[in-house]
């Protein structure tokens, strides 16, 4: 083609099927949604409160719930309004931004947790020297770095995506702007740069993946040398919700994304999409928050504390 326009917006062919498939799935993507909202917020919010909890695994875990609800809305609402509407279009600043908020919580997510990873491996193998090791402005770095390093590579992302001419067909074959769906239909000659950016990216995930790994090895080696019984239990459950929610992320992750890059996407495409885009923010805080102990605490000084405020600005009305 020689003459090559950029497409105003693409078309997101999301789920297909009959209306009421359409509603199911609208029905499905909303509750899941409304549970990671209501669930990651409680986390933000009692960890944010409790002073007991400004501890640097609830201060990562935090994080985390920020950016899983990045995640989750910045593709959801879109998703759930076009399957109510039945309209697929997006503008392309729309799936700009959705790229860019969905590789800058993915990248995010992964950094924290290798974070996390480091954090347990200091509680567990350096117990006395803990508090030296992760202290505030440690904890505050490597956050900083985690913010830092994934907003770049996510800048990296969206610009040389969206750098690309677009012609012909502006159909994307998934239910949000997915990068290599975008690269299908990019009639550019300048692909290159985007394709050499992902293999950077997938070295630099898979050093996070042997960073975790390593630690949970020496981890592990640490807890088999606790003598009592007891001990060892206490030590495998500060580490069983992070190592849990790892599998998760890296499995959705990689169940989605190990497939071939270019080529029509099957219904089995779109619903593995689907469960690394929903479960990771919906079933994090439910793994962090099932058995702990001090997430439950401070759930219950939330409550009382909200309960006795109303109870005194009712009493102050009479």
């Amino acid at each position: 083609m020689n003459n090559i326009s950029m497409e105003t917006e693409f078309l997101l062919l999301g789920f297909p099927g009959p209306r009421d498939l359409q509603l199911l799935q609208a029905s499905v993507f909303t509750v899941m949604y409304l549970s990671a909202l209501m669930g990651n917020g409680l986390i933000i919010t009692i960890t944010s409160l409790d002073a007991c909890l400004h501890t640097p695994m609830y201060f990562f875990l935090r994080n985390l719930s920020l950016f899983d609800l990045c995640l989750i809305s910045g593709v959801v609402p879109k998703t759930v309004i076009n399957s109510l509407t039945h309209n697929n279009s997006i503008s392309f600043l729309d799936c700009a931004t959705q790229v860019f908020l969905v590789v800058l919580s993915a990248a995010a997510d992964l950094f924290l947790l290798t974070a996390m990873s480091i954090d347990r491996y200091a509680a567990i193998c350096h117990p006395l020297h803990y508090d030296v090791i992760m202290n505030r402005g440690t904890c505050l770095r490597m956050a900083a770095m985690s913010w830092f390093s994934s907003g770049f590579i996510s800048l990296l992302h969206t610009v040389n995506t969206f750098s690309l001419s677009y012609c012909g067909l502006n159909e994307i074959q998934q239910f949000f702007c997915d990068i290599p769906q975008l690269l299908a239909l990019s009639c550019s000659e300048h692909i290159t740069t985007e394709i050499v950016t992902i293999f950077i990216n997938a070295a630099l995930d898979l050093c996070c993946f042997i960073c975790i790994i390593t630690s949970y090895i020496y981890i592990f080696s640490t807890i088999r040398k606790i003598p009592s019984t007891q001990g060892q239990s206490k030590a495998y459950s500060t580490c069983l919700p992070h190592l849990t929610v790892v599998a998760l992320f890296f499995s959705t992750a990689f169940i989605a994304y190990l497939k071939p890059i270019f080529g029509s996407t099957s219904y089995t495409d779109l619903v593995l999409s689907a469960f690394y885009i929903l479960l990771p923010p919906s079933l994090n805080p439910i793994i962090y928050s099932l058995r702990n102990k001090a997430m439950k605490t401070g759930l219950e000084k939330l409550i009382i504390r909200k309960l006795w405020k109303t109870e005194n600005i009712l009493i102050f009305q009479e």
